[in-house]
């Protein structure tokens, strides 16, 4: 399959092509061999499953991340303070795709041998997708909450407000299932979207709800732009430029949620709030707060937990759908019919989100005649 054009104007590009590039821009840029791997497999995982907010569109400014210091290449985290539940982790900057690993891991071994752990992450770099860490914890048979908030990223305005003074502090929590089958993985923004949809929309691609931004002026509307402001020629759009902010979903009750995650992923864990009157330019990082719990731990057998899910799985999917021919979905199931669709079809991109990451590729120093044979 290679990379299709649209009448929309828009691309779709199968998925192990993009991540070569993507990988081999990482490898060039002087990460790892396995760092680049992972970072495109990361990627590209978040678009296979409609998360295109949290996807390819971001190369470009990983890149910049990267050669601006902002993040830091093959980082090994610091655990600053341990015990048998606990581990503050330092990630020192690092890829949140190297970083957000293996601090997952420290706390799934700690809660697969004591039933329970918690995992303070501070400083680390875009943790990408947080249903991945989710995933990864049920990998373990392990149920797990994650609280993430964005140190140095004002871009979402506090319910009743105009001004920036939140980030988009996502909230993730996974379910583990057994015999194959996938896990049940909630994994959302406290704001109306995710940062990277309104890139998406600005690029091109899905336009953003009506209600997803506020301007400088306090109106209402569904324009990423004012979000962006003018984006010189030659840069990538940067969301702190802009005099507009994006809003906290559900109005108070999702920035109530968006103040909690500052708590637990920025003040508790040690990493920093989004911005203080003193300090409002931090330097950029995620905190994260994980909980790991062991269903057996709480007197679970092998099958009882998930037979219970199971059982309100199903009593749930029996509500009457409200359109005909609908259906009502769980957390999680949404993306796996998206990834079923795009594993086969292909990632739609706009053209110039495509067009970015193919710059992106061409200035870490990869040859266009690379680009076409990875690409055919």
């Amino acid at each position: 399959m290679s990379v299709i054009e649209n009448a929309d104007g828009s691309v779709t590009v199968p998925a192990e092509p993009l991540k070569s590039i993507i990988s081999e821009t990482f490898s060039k840029l002087g990460c790892s061999r396995a760092e680049a791997t992972r970072i495109a497999e990361r990627l590209a995982g978040a678009n296979l499953r409609g998360h295109d907010s949290h996807g390819v569109i971001r190369a470009p400014r990983y890149a910049n991340y990267l050669q601006e210091g902002t993040q830091v290449a093959d980082v090994q985290v610091d655990i600053k303070i341990e015990n048998e539940t606990l581990a503050v982790i330092d990630g020192k900057f690092g890829f949140g795709q190297t970083v957000g690993e293996q601090t997952v891991d420290i706390g799934t071994k700690k809660a697969v041998k004591n039933g329970i752990a918690i995992t303070a992450l501070q400083n680390s770099g875009h943790l990408g997708r947080i249903g991945d860490w989710a995933e990864r914890a049920a990998e373990k048979g392990l149920v797990s909450i994650h609280m993430v908030n964005v140190r140095g990223s004002l871009i979402v305005a506090p319910f009743g407000g105009i001004d920036r003074r939140m980030s988009t502090s996502p909230f993730c929590a996974g379910i583990p299932m057994n015999n194959g089958e996938e896990p049940i993985i909630l994994d959302m923004a406290t704001s109306v979207v995710a940062e990277g949809k309104a890139l998406v929309a600005l690029k091109g691609g899905k336009p953003l709800p009506e209600d997803a931004i506020v301007t400088e002026d306090g109106k209402i509307t569904g324009d990423p732009n004012p979000l962006y402001g003018e984006t010189k020629q030659g840069m990538f759009p940067n969301p702190n430029e802009g005099p507009g902010a994006l809003r906290a979903f559900g109005n108070h009750k999702g920035s109530g949620l968006n103040f909690l995650m500052e708590m637990m992923a920025g003040a508790l864990t040690g990493s920093g709030c989004a911005g203080t009157i003193s300090e409002p330019k931090r330097r950029f990082c995620n905190g994260m707060f994980s909980i790991y719990l062991s269903p057996e731990a709480f007197g679970h057998s092998d099958d009882s937990f998930v037979s219970e899910v199971r059982s309100y799985v199903e009593f749930l999917k029996s509500s009457r759908p409200t359109e005909p021919g609908g259906k009502v979905l769980i957390p999680g199931e949404k993306e796996r019919q998206t990834m079923t669709e795009r594993l086969e079809n292909g990632l739609p991109l706009a053209q110039e989100a495509w067009k970015d990451i193919l710059n992106t590729a061409r200035n870490a120093g990869i040859s266009q005649s690379t680009i076409d044979h990875i690409l055919n």
